[in-house]
């Protein structure tokens, strides 16, 4: 049984939430190793990024054994046995594996992927410690999340006439840092440490690096009341914080509590949009790029980053920024004949790979994360689903006046759940007609059909 979503005032979000479910279903492929979930119809086979953004909040509520597959096959086993993220040659952004890896243990209650996850974690974050970590700057090594093409960094460590598109064939590309990667680093972190509490042991100095990498993101990276983009590591602009904006990593760091609760509506505010929507960084590399030309992974839409711009608005209770999303990701499917492709222009929305190494690139169909980022941002924004080890709690937004959300189906472990969700004067959670404490929510070890009534106060 699929969730069946519903707004009495927007009726096309449940065809939209149908578009983006069909899509995950689409990509969720078998071979001889078991099932698992590529990146779309262009990409035969998973990695690290894709499978950690197409689980969390996605695949982990909706299809969470092919997540489950997914997440595992990114692994590999070392000579002496242990078990680590895929050390391949997109090692930068890797650590969002924990993320996800922990996500589905907590919304599933498995405990043996808990210690999965702290082990894979741990033995993943020695290596990058070892080889990744720059003890002057307090920060981690290495390029943007997603940011694997050269038009997504500027010049230096770039060239004007990119001879190739592979970002680390760039020597100085290896050693910028970037905002969206650290900030990852803070969620794995304090990820490990909730999961070895979780396991009943100690986390030791987990929580305490976190905070340390908190406070050199915003002496390193921090550029007023918002961040930049970069601090350059060597070369002739080693120590130069670089004030292009980047979406993913200006939404992370809202959602993972980066940005200090005072500045977080300057860090949305300081997002780049086109007529189209939020965009991957700008403004434009204007050596190379601009509004006629844009790069492939510069001042250009791609619905998985927009689709975490719209979590970040949900963070902050930003229900208008949080329907802007909804609505440009509507404009760009239709652009694309009701499906959810990779990447879009700016300013007209079509369908469009961008420019990089001189030619246009082809925007692939079908592309997975465009439809999970559509997905989480349903999940964990509009509806609130807060999974726990313990329960299932719900901190929806409110919808506006006159609304009423539903979504039939939510399935919670051995639970089958009716959500209906809309404003009132007095906030209440009531489960099968029954006011209960809305920090109880549904317990973890509930079976069967139950309905839950939320009433969300201004």
């Amino acid at each position: 049984m699929d969730i069946h979503l519903a707004s009495t005032t927007r009726p096309w979000l449940g065809s939209l939430y149908d578009t983006a479910v069909w899509t995950l279903d689409r990509n969720t492929v078998a071979d001889d190793r078991g099932t698992y979930v590529r990146a779309g119809d262009g990409y035969v086979d998973p990695w690290t990024r894709d499978a950690a953004l197409n689980s969390w909040g996605a695949a982990s509520i909706l299809r969470p054994d092919a997540a489950r597959s997914t997440l595992l096959r990114v692994c590999e086993t070392l000579p002496d046995g242990r078990r680590v993220i895929a050390q391949d040659e997109q090692w930068w952004d890797q650590v969002v594996w924990v993320l996800a890896a922990r996500d589905l243990a907590v919304t599933t209650g498995d405990a043996d992927l808990l210690r999965t996850v702290l082990d894979v974690g741990r033995a993943s974050l020695a290596i990058l410690d070892r080889e990744r970590f720059r003890p002057r700057w307090g920060l981690y090594a290495g390029p943007a999340l997603m940011q694997d093409g050269i038009s997504g960094l500027p010049t230096p460590p770039a060239t004007t006439d990119e001879p190739t598109s592979f970002v680390l064939d760039y020597p100085d590309a290896h050693e910028v840092m970037t905002l969206s990667t650290n900030v990852l680093y803070v969620a794995a972190h304090r990820c490990l440490a909730a999961t070895a509490r979780d396991l009943g042991e100690d986390a030791g100095d987990l929580d305490e690096r976190a905070d340390r990498i908190v406070h050199a993101i915003r002496e390193h990276l921090g550029d007023g009341d918002t961040f930049g983009y970069l601090v350059h590591g060597t070369g002739p602009t080693a120590g130069t914080l670089e004030h292009h904006r980047e979406a993913a990593g200006l939404a992370l760091a809202t959602v993972f509590d980066v940005a200090p609760e005072h500045t977080r509506a300057a860090v949305l505010a300081s997002i780049g949009h086109g007529p189209a929507g939020a965009v991957n960084v700008t403004p434009h590399f204007a050596d190379r790029y601009s509004d006629d030309h844009p790069g492939r992974h510069n001042a250009i839409c791609w619905p998985m980053v927009m689709g975490l711009t719209g979590l970040a608005a949900a963070t902050v209770r930003d229900t208008a920024g949080v329907d802007q999303t909804f609505e440009d990701l509507r404009a760009l499917v239709a652009r694309s004949d009701g499906r959810f492709d990779e990447v879009h222009d700016a300013v007209t929305g079509a369908p469009s790979g961008g420019w990089q190494c001189g030619f246009h690139w082809d925007s692939e169909p079908n592309q997975t994360w465009s439809a999970t980022s559509f997905l989480r941002l349903v999940h964990l924004g509009a509806l609130g689903l807060r999974t726990g080890l313990d329960a299932l709690r719900f901190d929806p937004l409110r919808p506006a006046a006159g609304e009423v959300v539903t979504a039939s189906g939510v399935r919670f472990r051995g639970a089958t759940i009716d959500l209906t969700i809309e404003a009132a004067d007095r906030g209440a959670l009531s489960i099968d007609g029954i006011d209960v404490d809305p920090a109880n929510g549904v317990p973890g070890d509930t079976t069967g059909h139950h309905v839950v009534h939320v009433a969300v106060a201004a």
